[in-house]
């Protein structure tokens, strides 16, 4: 294979990467506390969606993302409040959740820019891209590493922070503790409750911050449901990485490539096929890793 195009195509995943590993770990976390938060797909879309209104009006980026961060968390309040705090249904709360901000995602494109479909205008500032000086002189590598933004980097050393708060913390052994058995770790003192909203409102700001890199990542533009099932997508790969950070990167990496793949191939596959091509291997890895799971119980 030409090493160009193999650049192209690493550049591409790690990229196409981001926003499902930060969802994948914002499922991961809630996962570790016993909460099945089904709400990720409308808290990337409401993230995405309000970073790209404030880079409109302010012209920060940075201001942008923070509002990203903030709607996932708002949208995640929800789901604190009403499946955590009182104990409803939670796929009811996940689809209504993402169903109601597929809805007022549409219905505020209009309101507040005026337009339908989709918005892009040359006031929108992209994130700035982070070309590190000696790397980006080297040949092959350089060109793998070429256009990331600072939150592509964020979201590996915000796995490996993870990985350290829930393995190597005493706080982390507290949050798993609840997952595992959470009336226990309720009588040694642990304050579940309160625990589990605050990491359902942690997930909700991953999720937002994914949101912000898919609008003003790779491109400034908003566009109706954008999010494109990656909120699902999200929770596969956390399953696939048994909720375990480093695990999920990788599962997470299987995931951007098979997106990275689908595009590369667009012009000789029609595109309505290659953009069916990660759903399917989100249907396929599930398959895979749930038989193998199957198994080994059977043993």
């Amino acid at each position: 294979m030409n090493l160009n195009l193999l650049a192209v195509i690493i550049n591409s995943t790690i990229r196409s990467t981001t926003p499902v590993l930060l969802a994948a770990l914002g499922s991961a976390i809630c996962s570790q506390v016993g909460v099945f938060n089904i709400a990720l797909e409308g808290q990337i879309l409401i993230g995405s969606f309000v970073a790209i209104v404030a880079n409109y009006y302010t012209g920060n980026v940075y201001m942008a993302v923070l509002c990203g961060v903030a709607s996932g968390a708002a949208v995640a309040s929800l789901v604190s409040i009403l499946q955590v705090k009182y104990k409803a249904a939670d796929m009811v709360i996940g689809t209504s959740v993402n169903l109601l901000v597929s809805g007022l995602t549409s219905v505020l494109l209009y309101t507040i820019l005026g337009v339908k479909g989709s918005f892009s205008s040359p006031q929108l500032k992209a994130l700035p891209k982070l070309n590190i000086p000696v790397i980006k002189d080297i040949p092959f590598l350089g060109r793998v590493l070429e256009q990331l933004t600072f939150i592509d980097y964020l979201s590996y050393f915000l796995a490996i922070f993870m990985f350290i708060y829930l393995y190597r913390t005493v706080q982390g052994f507290h949050v798993q503790s609840i997952g595992k058995n959470e009336e226990a770790a309720g009588s040694l003192g642990i304050k579940t409750l309160k625990t589990q909203m605050i990491v359902v409102l942690v997930s909700g700001a991953l999720c937002g911050l994914g949101g912000a890199v898919l609008s003003m990542g790779q491109g400034t533009l908003f566009s109706e449901n954008m999010s494109s099932g990656r909120g699902y997508i999200a929770m596969a790969s956390a399953s696939m990485g048994q909720n375990q950070p480093v695990f999920i990167i990788a599962s997470s990496l299987f995931f951007g490539f098979c997106q990275a793949i689908g595009v590369s191939l667009q012009n000789v596959i029609p595109s309505q096929l290659t953009l069916t091509i990660p759903y399917i291997a989100t249907v396929a890895a599930l398959s895979i890793f749930g038989s193998k799971k199957i198994r080994k119980k059977q043993r």
